[in-house]
């Protein structure tokens, strides 16, 4: 059985940086499509950035540019390094896996993990 454990969320102020880690354990990681999500107060959740088990990564269009998912299958971690954040990136990030493309992509899954709170305020 998966699971996984977001961590490195906190208070930054705007224009600042954050690195998310999710670690996981119970798969075999390195066959495993991996995403980050984020949900904000009153709002659904969303697909922030995904990699697949080929190495290929892709950004909602909100944050190309800012920022940067990355695998390591030696760790079974993957992370999201978070530059210039802006307020409205405020929200609770959860990582998430599946060996289906499209459930990563979808967010359909039967279970999350706790996330960590990144809240960008001044």
């Amino acid at each position: 059985q998966v699971q996984l454990v977001e961590s490195g969320g906190g208070l930054v102020q705007p224009g600042g940086s954050l690195r998310l880690s999710c670690a996981a354990s119970g798969i075999r990681f390195e066959t495993y499509h991996m995403g980050w999500y984020r949900q904000a107060p009153g709002k659904q959740r969303e697909l922030v950035a995904w990699v697949t088990t080929g190495g290929e990564v892709k950004y909602t269009e909100s944050v190309k540019g800012r920022f940067t998912i990355s695998k390591d299958n030696t760790k079974d971690t993957v992370y999201l390094q978070m530059n210039s954040l802006k307020p409205e990136d405020t929200a609770v990030y959860y990582c998430n896996a599946d060996r289906i493309y499209d459930k990563v992509v979808r967010g359909i899954f039967d279970s999350w993990g706790q996330g960590t709170q990144v809240t960008v305020s001044s």
